[in-house]
């Protein structure tokens, strides 16, 4: 039986979606990353008393997608990526979590993104519990991942010249989330 992380306490926590972010990272051209954030996101933590039993169900909306560029955000809601019009959300369904220590763990579910359902890890670490100036109790979290695009058949793919693709297979998921205590 894992034991809660200090401050934690068992019930549901909602994500803030004011006060979180769910960004990504891929590579461009093979020699910079160009980053990129869903604006609109929600979900529920579920905690157990035995931190092993809790649960994450979570979503960011695709049209939500920024990079900054308007034709680039364009392009990742097209067929190339993530299709948007016919896959309007991303989630995730957590299937394990597992203590690594006192404020690390990994959380282990199912990510859906353009139709595809495919198990990710998510190396998590608990940042606290809060009173925020409203009275609430809040609790951060911060958690990675990184996947292929193309195991989501995101199936773009531009080689440049030197052999470089123009966006990577690989990209990095990066989530800051503050949760609420309902």
């Amino acid at each position: 039986m894992s034991a809660l992380p200090k401050g934690l306490t068992a019930g549901t926590w909602n994500i803030d979606p004011v006060h979180s972010e769910f960004t990504f990272t891929a590579r461009h051209a093979g020699v910079s990353k160009v980053r990129g954030q869903f604006e609109e996101i929600g979900g529920v933590v579920t905690v157990a008393e035995n931190l092993e039993d809790s649960s994450v169900s979570a979503e960011a909306v695709v049209d939500s997608i920024t990079t900054r560029n308007e034709q680039r955000d364009g392009h990742l809601k097209s067929g190339d990526f993530f299709q948007a019009d016919q896959h309007p959300k991303l989630t995730f369904s957590s299937t394990t979590v597992k203590a690594e220590s006192a404020d690390e763990f990994e959380i282990v579910g199912e990510l859906t993104m353009r139709g595809v359902t495919k198990e990710v890890a998510f190396a998590t670490e608990f940042g606290g519990v809060a009173t925020d100036p409203n009275g609430n109790q809040v609790a951060g979290m911060s958690a990675s991942t990184t996947v292929n695009r193309k195991d989501f058949g995101m199936e773009f793919e531009a080689v440049l010249g030197g052999g470089e693709l123009l966006v990577s297979d690989k990209v990095k998921i990066d989530l800051e989330l503050e949760l609420v205590k309902a």
